[in-house]
């Protein structure tokens, strides 16, 4: 079982600097907010947790 990849919309600016920094391509950006699409492919690396600046997103571990 991979990572869980949560976005709290409420938080999210919709950047989309964790699109940008991400290198399996878990986000992409809807309504102007990032969206999870691919979470199964988390690598658990954080680093859209570290370039997300209002603190939307979380990953916990398996």
């Amino acid at each position: 079982m991979g990572y869980r990849v949560l976005v709290d919309l409420d938080k999210c600016v919709g950047d989309g600097d964790c699109a940008d920094v991400c290198p399996v391509g878990v986000f992409v950006l809807q309504d102007d907010h990032a969206v999870a699409v691919h979470p199964e492919e988390c690598l658990g690396c954080e680093s859209c947790v570290e370039v997300c600046e209002s603190g939307a997103i979380v990953i916990e571990e398996p």
